[in-house]
């Protein structure tokens, strides 16, 4: 036994000799560390041609500074700005492994724009490759924290949301006698707060700060670092998607035919490079963020209306959301999965639940449901008296001729209403979804909103949520004729 223990002594050390040859040679540690050509990696040798230039620079710019141990030396800052689908992800994985393999009591915080692409793709691909490392049996990697088994609190890498009040989480991360490291992903929607703490941790040891993303903005931190004023100070590249291995060309191709290759679109998703307009995502984050804050009055005659957007099935949501005028939450949301929703009977037995509801503070005055795989619902709804339901078809003719459909007419009420209005503070899943879709005017100068299809086939999930929030500005409401007296918590029934 005590032999046993010794072996495996011995190789750890002899592992850690070898790991310390890749200090300064990131590049090599992703070709050493990760099994190439065998298991999920079977047809694989290697990383992109981008990827290795990008590690390989890196490893120029360690070799550069020549760090000794306690001489605090310059931050390494890289910032690059790239289309679709090349594999951001994956590189701060790669990053993230080298740093902890090959630098004892180093300290690494990644982050991303929401909660949502922070825990299922970054985090989940520092965990992937995390497992996949040679040096894996040294780490425990958990769902938000990875450390060295031994060093649990001096030797780590941990993953934060990016919320202005979650900025604290980014301050006093300092490792005087190693690294000291912040990965941003999809980092053009990160706030400027975030990387202002950050740089607290960027004074000592041998700091480094990485930044990733779509540049959807010509405005903030990333837009700063990557383009304008702040460009002296980073290293900087912007990366082609069609330049790249593993993306999806036919899609890169639709979307250069569909929107145009000198379009704000495909400089963002395809080029990487940022928007001529302000913003290529149609509702800005800060505006999401001051509704997700302001509290709201409303007036006793103010109608209670809902939006219900209809799912077709599979991972799509059927959502059901309220709104009382600037009172986005005036009852809980109702979510039922796409599959359970498959039955019609159950959406619109719940459909009857409220609108039967007689207590004044949840009578809907109106609701309003997608045409799309609602149509027969609104037409059952009908049969059994309910007159205040209304189909609403999204690519129907818009009532104001500055919109090119009832979607892109539905959107610009409510990126107007956010001005004022309140969001749930901790409906991350809304604000993400509210965020995701970008825009542009077509050639008869009206606006288009991205489509569901579009949206999804880059990656993102379904927005189920913000198009049902959209659909309560489908027509305007009359006030009600009864004031309503008084408030009480609203408990839908598990329906998902």
């Amino acid at each position: 036994m005590a032999t046993q223990t010794l072996s495996h002594v011995n190789a750890d050390l002899e592992l850690a000799k070898a790991l310390s040859d890749y200090y300064a040679d990131p590049l090599g540690f992703v070709l050493f560390a990760f099994p190439w050509g065998k298991g999920s990696l079977d047809g694989h040798e290697g990383p992109d041609t981008w990827q290795a230039e990008f590690l390989d620079q890196v490893g120029q710019e360690v070799r550069k500074r020549g760090f000794d141990g306690q001489t605090p030396v310059m931050p390494i800052r890289i910032s690059t700005a790239s289309g679709h689908g090349i594999g951001k992800s994956t590189i701060v994985a790669w990053l993230f492994w080298w740093i902890l393999a090959t630098r004892p009591h180093s300290q690494v915080t990644v982050t991303a724009n929401t909660f949502t692409q922070l825990q299922s793709k970054t985090w989940a691909s520092i965990q992937r490759w995390g497992a996949l490392s040679i040096a894996s049996h040294w780490f425990q990697i958990g769902s938000q924290r990875a450390y060295h088994k031994d060093h649990q609190a001096s030797w780590f890498g941990s993953a934060q949301t990016c919320r202005e009040e979650n900025s604290e989480a980014f301050a006093g991360q300092h490792a005087a006698n190693s690294t000291s490291a912040y990965l941003f992903d999809e980092a053009s929607a990160v706030p400027d707060r975030i990387f202002e703490v950050a740089e607290g941790g960027l004074t000592d040891g041998e700091p480094m700060e990485f930044l990733f993303g779509n540049p959807t903005r010509s405005s903030g931190k990333f837009y700063r670092a990557t383009f304008g004023s702040e460009r002296e100070r980073w290293i900087t590249r912007s990366i082609d998607s069609r330049s790249c291995k593993f993306t999806n060309k036919v899609q890169i191709q639709e979307w250069i035919d569909d929107y145009g290759e000198d379009s704000d679109f495909v400089r963002v998703r395809v080029l990487g490079l940022p928007p001529r307009a302000s913003e290529l995502q149609f509702i800005d984050n800060d505006r999401i963020r001051g509704a997700m804050q302001r509290q709201i009055g409303t007036l006793p005659d103010e109608p209670l209306v809902a939006g219900f957007d209809v799912s077709g099935g599979g991972a799509a949501w059927n959502v059901i959301r309220f709104r009382r005028g600037l009172d986005g939450r005036p009852k809980p949301p109702i979510r039922v999965s796409g599959e359970k929703g498959r039955d019609r009977s159950v959406l619109i037995a719940l459909c009857a639940e409220i609108l039967r509801d007689p207590r004044p503070e949840h009578k809907v005055t109106a609701m309003f449901v997608d045409s799309a795989f609602g149509a027969p619902i609104v037409e059952r709804l009908h049969t059994l008296g309910f007159r205040n339901v209304h189909e609403v078809n999204f690519g129907g003719e818009s009532p104001d001729s500055h919109q090119a459909n009832m979607r892109a007419y539905m959107w610009a009420k409510c990126k107007d209403w956010l001005v004022h209005g309140s969001l749930p503070h901790d409906d991350d899943n809304l604000a993400l979804q509210l965020a995701v879709p970008g825009y542009h005017i077509n050639k008869s100068n009206k606006l288009v909103i991205e489509s569901k299809e579009n949206i999804q086939k880059r990656g993102e999930a379904s927005p189920d949520d913000a198009d049902a929030l959209a659909l309560t500005f489908a027509r305007s409401v009359a006030p009600i004729a009864r004031a309503v007296t008084s408030f009480r918590s609203y408990q839908p029934r598990p329906w998902a």
